[in-house]
C-alpha cells in the first residue's frame, strides 16, 4: 500500500510539474510572439491584413548585355566597364500577413556597358565606305550598348525578419532608347562565310558597325530584390534584372547567338 501511495504521489507531482512546465513554455512562446509582432509592427506592416503602401526607389545601375554562356567565337574578354546609369521608380505593396505579400512597380532606368574582346569567326556587318559588308570577323571587337526605358515588375514578397524583405517575380521592360554599336580592328573579315574573301582591318583604320535598328523595343525576365530597413522609413536595397529574351529581333542573323540584358541596381528607398 505504501509503495502504491508513493507511486501515486510521484505521478501527481510529475503531472503538476509537467503542467507547470507547459504553462511556462506557453507563456514564453506568447511573450516571444508578442515581441516578434511588436518588432514587425515597428519596422513595417503588421499581421492585421492591412499592410499596404508604396516604396520610392532610387539607385545606380551596373551590368551588361551578354550571351550566356560565352560562345566559342568570343575567345577573350580584354576589358569591361559598365556604363552606369540610374534608376528611379515606385513600388506598391500589399501584405496578406506578417511575412507574405505582393508588389508591383514602375521604374525609369538608364543602363549600358563598354566591352572589348578578342573574337574569331564572329558574325559582323561593318561599314566600309558607302557599303555594308557582312561576314565573319577575327580580331579585336569593341562594343558599346546603351538603353533607357521603363520596367514593370510584379513580384511575390517575403519578409525573412522584421528588417529583411526579399522579392522575386517577372518583369517587363520597354526601351524608349536603345543603341548597340562599336568598331573592329587588328584582324580581318571573311566576306559572306568563314572561307570568303579576306578583308584586312588594321588598328589605324578600324571598321564600324551599328546594330541599333535591329534591337527589340521590349524585353522580359526575372527580378530579384533584397531590402534591408536601416531606419523606420529608409531602406537600402539591391536588385537584379536577369533578362530572358534576346535584345535582337528574330530576323536579325548577323550575331548568331542571343544577347541578354543582365543589370543590377544598388540604392536607397523610402518606405511609406
Amino acid at each position: 500500500m505504501k509503495r502504491l501511495k508513493y507511486i501515486l504521489m510521484t505521478l501527481c507531482f510529475s503531472a503538476a510539474g509537467l503542467l507547470q512546465a507547459q504553462e511556462s513554455m506557453k507563456s514564453l512562446m506568447d511573450e516571444r510572439r508578442e515581441n516578434r509582432e511588436a518588432n514587425y509592427a515597428k519596422w513595417g506592416p503588421t499581421s492585421e491584413h492591412d499592410g499596404m503602401g508604396f516604396i520610392v526607389r532610387a539607385g545606380y545601375v551596373i551590368g551588361g548585355t551578354s550571351p550566356l554562356p560565352l560562345p566559342a567565337e568570343i575567345r577573350k574578354i580584354n576589358e569591361f566597364s559598365p556604363k552606369g546609369g540610374f534608376s528611379l521608380g515606385i513600388d506598391g505593396y500589399k501584405y496578406f500577413n506578417m511575412r507574405w505579400g505582393l508588389s508591383a512597380g514602375l521604374r525609369f532606368f538608364m543602363q549600358g556597358m563598354h566591352t572589348g574582346a578578342n573574337v574569331k569567326n564572329y558574325g559582323m556587318s561593318i561599314v566600309m565606305g558607302e557599303d555594308i559588308v557582312s561576314g565573319n570577323f577575327t580580331g579585336t571587337d569593341i562594343t558599346e550598348t546603351r538603353m533607357s526605358g521603363f520596367t514593370i515588375p510584379v513580384m511575390a514578397t517575403y519578409r525573412v525578419g522584421a528588417r529583411w524583405t526579399f522579392n522575386l517575380g517577372p518583369y517587363f521592360s520597354y526601351w524608349i532608347y536603345r543603341d548597340f554599336d562599336g568598331h573592329v580592328f587588328d584582324g580581318y573579315l571573311r566576306e559572306g562565310s568563314p572561307v570568303g574573301q579576306k578583308i584586312t582591318i588594321s588598328a589605324d583604320n578600324p571598321a564600324f558597325y551599328d546594330f541599333s535598328d535591329d534591337m527589340r523595343s521590349c524585353s522580359w525576365g526575372m527580378e530579384f530584390c533584397a531590402d534591408f530597413r536601416v531606419r523606420e522609413h529608409l531602406n537600402v536595397f539591391g536588385l537584379l534584372d536577369w533578362g530572358l529574351s534576346d535584345v535582337f529581333k528574330d530576323d536579325f542573323q548577323t550575331v548568331t547567338f542571343p544577347m541578354y540584358p543582365i543589370y543590377a541596381t544598388l540604392g536607397v528607398a523610402y518606405y511609406y
